[in-house]
C-alpha cells in the first residue's frame, strides 16, 4: 500500500483533476479538493467532541454531525487559499 493512501480514509473520495478542462471547471475541481481537505481537518479536530447538552448519545448523532461538517466544508471551499494555490499551479501547466 502506498504511504499516501494509508492516511486517507476510505469514506473520502478525492476528486480527480483533469488538465484538459477550461478555467471554470478547473476552479470547480480545485474547490472540491479544498472541500475534502477542510472536511478531513474538521473530522480530525472534532473526533473527541463531547455532547455539551446531554449525556445520552443519539444513534444518528455522528451521522448528522458528519453531514453538517461535509456541507460546511463545501460551503467554505474556495476561501482558505488551498484551492487558489492549486488552481495557480495547475493553470500554469
Amino acid at each position: 500500500m502506498n504511504i499516501d493512501t494509508q492516511y486517507i480514509p476510505q469514506q473520502h473520495q478525492l476528486p480527480k483533476i483533469d488538465p484538459k478542462v477550461d478555467d471554470a471547471k478547473l476552479r470547480e475541481q480545485t474547490d472540491a479538493f479544498e472541500s475534502v481537505i477542510l472536511k478531513m481537518l474538521m473530522d480530525d479536530a472534532m473526533k473527541d467532541e463531547k455532547n455539551l447538552f446531554s449525556e445520552a448519545n443519539d444513534p444518528g448523532d455522528k451521522i448528522y454531525k458528519s453531514m453538517y461538517r461535509e456541507e460546511l466544508a463545501k460551503a467554505s471551499a474556495g476561501g482558505f487559499g488551498f484551492s487558489q494555490m492549486l488552481y495557480d499551479f495547475l493553470s500554469q501547466k
